[in-house]
């Protein structure tokens, strides 16, 4: 199975939201189903074949995660940062003033689905393959 490690040595190629896909098929290889980041302080709980689990340790300080959600400037944010013009710790602030809490995602179905404090579902997009 997977560790952090390796999937901490495929993140560290990334640059940026630009890198990302790249960075998908590498940690799908590794054998990785699923993911879910907490933006209060990036860490990640992975998910594997045969309910093997494994977690992050946080990345930085926690971010306080608005209560109001302000999807077109999220959508904006989300927009420039897979375009290169943001790194990762600008983006979690983004997602922290935004009101997006956490995003999941699925490696199977190839989706990145962002929520909420509420749980709510504010976008679903399709990852590039």
């Amino acid at each position: 199975m997977f560790t952090v490690a390796q999937i901490k040595a495929a993140h560290a190629k990334v640059q940026s939201g630009a890198d990302f896909p790249n960075y998908i098929q590498e940690i799908k290889q590794l054998g990785v189903k699923a993911f879910e980041t907490w933006v209060v302080d990036s860490h990640t709980d992975y998910v594997g074949d045969d309910h093997y689990q494994t977690s992050s340790y946080p990345m930085y300080a926690e971010l306080s995660i608005t209560d109001t959600v302000n999807k077109e400037t999220f959508a904006y944010a989300l927009r420039i940062h897979q375009q290169g013009q943001t790194d990762y710790y600008s983006f979690c602030r983004a997602c922290a003033d935004t009101g997006i809490e956490k995003w999941f995602v699925n490696l199977e179905t190839m989706t990145c689905t962002y929520f909420d404090k509420f749980g709510n579902q504010v976008l679903v997009e399709q990852i590039p393959a």
